[in-house]
């Protein structure tokens, strides 16, 4: 790449923003921050990069080049794919580490093409990929459990709730006397809490909440569909 050193000098000798760089050499701010990744991970500074020539350079960040022929390791792309759900994690430095322990392998542009053959192959299904933290389901079991009262040995059958993250499967339930709205509300805030934060929220079906009458002062009764969970 012939905007390497450029790159390097911009941004470790005068501290310029990858925006700022992008607009000057007419290259993505994606590109930008490759270099600087890569940069970051072999701990190169200016005064070292200043030193190699731009071959060196691309071969420090970059890897060998492989005459075309030349086997080279395929990577486990279902790591890969399980992987890129954790939060921060991205295909570019997954290669760096697949670069680390096989220095001859794909260069990135590759990388990512074979990955993208390998997701394509896969079978076909409903796949979703799920960004760390973007999303929450929720939504109430089927089965319905039963809690015990231990003094009068009193069943009482309750509703399940669940609530799990998109990405990590981290999941959180609680049992609730009903699905009606108080319960249905009072459950996302505690989900809330549980988990830090969430996305968006998204249930197959929701509870239709009921108001008994308008308030005073207030809107209409509204009886609505489901869609509680984006309220």
């Amino acid at each position: 790449m012939r905007n390497i050193r450029e790159v390097l000098r911009l941004k470790l000798e005068q501290n310029r923003s990858h925006r700022e760089i992008g607009r000057s050499l007419s290259i993505s701010c994606g590109v930008v921050s490759s270099v600087m990744s890569r940069a970051t991970v072999k701990g190169l500074d200016w005064s070292h990069a200043r030193e190699l020539n731009d071959e060196q350079l691309e071969l420090l960040l970059y890897g060998p080049k492989c005459p075309a022929g030349v086997h080279r390791p395929e990577p486990d792309f279902a790591t890969i794919h399980t992987e890129l759900r954790r939060a921060g994690v991205t295909l570019e430095l997954l290669h760096i580490e697949y670069k680390e322990q096989y220095p001859n392998g794909l260069r990135y542009s590759a990388f990512c093409e074979h990955y993208g053959r390998w997701k394509k192959r896969q079978r076909l299904s409903m796949r979703q990929v799920h960004k760390a933290g973007e999303k929450t389901f929720v939504d109430y079991s089927g089965k319905k459990p039963q809690i015990v009262d231990r003094q009068t040995g009193e069943v009482t059958d309750v509703e399940l709730f669940v609530a799990v993250l998109g990405a990590s499967s981290l999941t959180y339930a609680e049992a609730t006397l009903t699905q009606q709205s108080r319960d249905w509300i009072a459950s996302h805030v505690r989900t809330c809490d549980y988990f830090g934060r969430i996305g968006i929220l998204s249930c197959d079906s929701a509870p239709t909440p009921r108001y008994p009458g308008p308030l005073a002062g207030g809107p209409p009764a509204v009886t609505s569909g489901s869609g509680g969970a984006n309220a």
